[in-house]
């Protein structure tokens, strides 16, 4: 897995640095302005009736507040919260375990749903949709079933791949957000505001600078801000201006829209190595020597909301626009494209 600066994936050591920079409440919460909205009423409604909010599925691209708020919304709703991880969930006993351990109206957040065995899903359906499970107790002939009742919870499931999920398990969701990329206008105010909360002054061109290279991803937008503080610290005088931030760029080799090297390395080989596309998944992961999930979950999604690069039945292939930032010419075939 790429650790450069500007991929949204989380690892361990920002954890406790995110913690630091997380909204607690909705009214805190930046950016996403419908969805959260929405929440605000969904839950406001659930309060007013003394029920549990209906099952809630969290889905798009890594880095842009789910767990944030997953863990909002049980703060909003009074509520306690327990965390799981797909991956994690090996075998139906630890499902079990953790369902008939819920207290009324707590939420159960699991992280990566998408990768849960198919077969810890069918205990979910009942479990969400009817609150019990059934148990199977003894062996063999003798063997039983025992139906157990559970105490009514909420399902937050958060995914980077919701068509992943099952449709009757996606139908089993009352609440569906996608989280979409941020605005620039919504990361300088992010920015702004973990600058406060780190104690580091930067000026506002240097804010739009950091907005403008994040991808519109509060983490990257986050992780950049910390990175630079460094350089700031080091080799300045404490204070972000855009002097030391385009200094930090330029080491950290980020460019003005926020592409780092494995960025460029992508669309490189599409273009150079395959004439533009189109190009297989596994074909272009071997040709830039990362891997499938990768380059499809992390880096894929900013490049197609970008403009950059689009995927077809024949596979992925460079825009105009991708040609035009790396400054290359297109082959004889596809100049067309510019006209």
């Amino acid at each position: 897995m790429s650790t450069a600066v500007t991929t949204p994936v989380q690892n361990s050591e920002e954890r406790v640095f995110e913690q630091s920079l997380r909204p607690s409440r909705l009214r805190e919460f930046i950016g996403q302005k419908q969805k959260v909205s929405n929440l605000k009423t969904y839950i406001t409604g659930a309060r007013q009736r003394s029920e549990p909010l209906d099952h809630v599925l969290l889905h798009g691209p890594p880095g842009l507040g789910k767990t944030t708020l997953a863990h909002i919304v049980a703060a909003e709703m009074g509520a306690k919260l327990k965390s799981a991880s797909g991956p994690l969930l090996e075998k139906k006993g630890d499902l079990t375990a953790i369902l008939t351990d819920m207290e009324a109206h707590e939420l159960l957040f699991i992280d990566e749903i998408h990768r849960l065995k198919r077969s810890l899903e069918e205990i979910l359906y009942k479990a969400m949709e009817e609150f019990h499970i059934d148990l199977v107790i003894g062996q063999g002939a003798g063997a039983r079933t025992v139906s157990l009742a559970l105490s009514p919870f909420t399902l937050v499931a958060a995914t980077t791949r919701a068509g992943l999920l099952s449709s009757p398990f996606r139908d089993r969701f009352g609440i569906t957000l996608h989280l979409d990329y941020y605005s620039e206008e919504d990361l300088r105010i992010i920015i702004s505001r973990s600058a406060v909360i780190l104690g580091v002054r930067v000026d506002p061109p240097a804010v739009e600078a950091i907005a403008g290279r994040s991808r519109g991803t509060p983490r990257i937008a986050n992780r950049l801000l910390r990175r630079i503080r460094d350089f700031a610290q080091v080799e300045g005088e404490g204070f972000i201006d855009t002097r030391i931030a385009e200094h930090a760029f330029r080491a950290l080799e980020v460019d003005e829209i926020g592409f780092d090297e494995l960025d460029r390395r992508i669309l490189l080989a599409v273009i150079e190595k395959f004439s533009g596309g189109p190009v297989g998944l596994g074909t272009l992961a071997t040709a830039v020597q990362e891997e499938k999930d990768t380059i499809e979950d992390i880096y894929e999604p900013f490049l197609i909301q970008g403009g950059f690069l689009k995927v077809t039945p024949r596979g992925r292939m460079a825009t105009p626009k991708a040609y035009q930032h790396l400054r290359k010419i297109p082959p004889p075939g596809r100049r067309g494209l510019f006209e």
